[in-house]
């Protein structure tokens, strides 16, 4: 056993020399990945569910536009924080109700792993697109109406950040005035 840790740190050495990545944390994340998405085809087939050969290309669209909110809204967004708050640290507000947050180091790779997860909303679209696509498979009704909120919230976020942009500009106060 000692053989097998002593390979893993000169493996962990070798990858990161001067930085501190979490290689066990990730394999962890990768293994609940694997095992959420395995449970979830699981329930398909125990369902008796139909996959469909091609997703609609409306679907594509809403669950694209779904993820992408529901990724920010639980990576960024301010009254969010208490979910991601054991495995960050809050750091500073970057406007529009978000906040920027740092990984805690202290503790597991799993630890950090999961605060890396959780503060990037690029990393969680993968997740967050894999549990609404297994949503349109099992419950494609519900999946479809949350994933309309979500992109009706994602529309609205854009217009009131156009919005504020052309007061600015109305007021004088646009990019080419300052």
């Amino acid at each position: 056993m000692s053989d097998l840790k002593e390979k893993v740190a000169r493996l962990r050495q070798a990858y990161a020399p001067h930085e501190h990545r979490p290689l066990g944390g990730y394999l962890a994340a990768m293994g609940t990945y694997a095992g959420v998405t395995a449970g979830i085809a699981g329930l398909v087939r125990a369902t008796g569910r139909p996959v469909p050969e091609r997703p609609a290309p409306a679907d594509v669209v809403l669950l694209a536009i779904a993820t992408h909110k529901l990724s920010r809204l639980l990576s960024k967004d301010a009254v969010t924080s208490p979910l991601r708050a054991p495995f960050t640290s809050y750091d500073r507000p970057i406007g529009s109700g978000e906040v920027m947050e740092q990984v805690r180091d202290q503790g597991s790779s799993t630890r950090h792993a999961i605060g890396e997860l959780l503060s990037c909303p690029f990393c969680l679209a993968v997740w967050v697109a894999t549990g609404l696509t297994g949503g349109l498979v099992l419950a494609p009704r519900l999946t479809r109406l949350v994933a309309t909120a979500l992109t009706a919230v994602a529309a609205s976020d854009f217009l009131q950040m156009a919005y504020a942009v052309a007061q600015q500009a109305a007021e004088g106060h646009g990019p080419d005035k300052d």
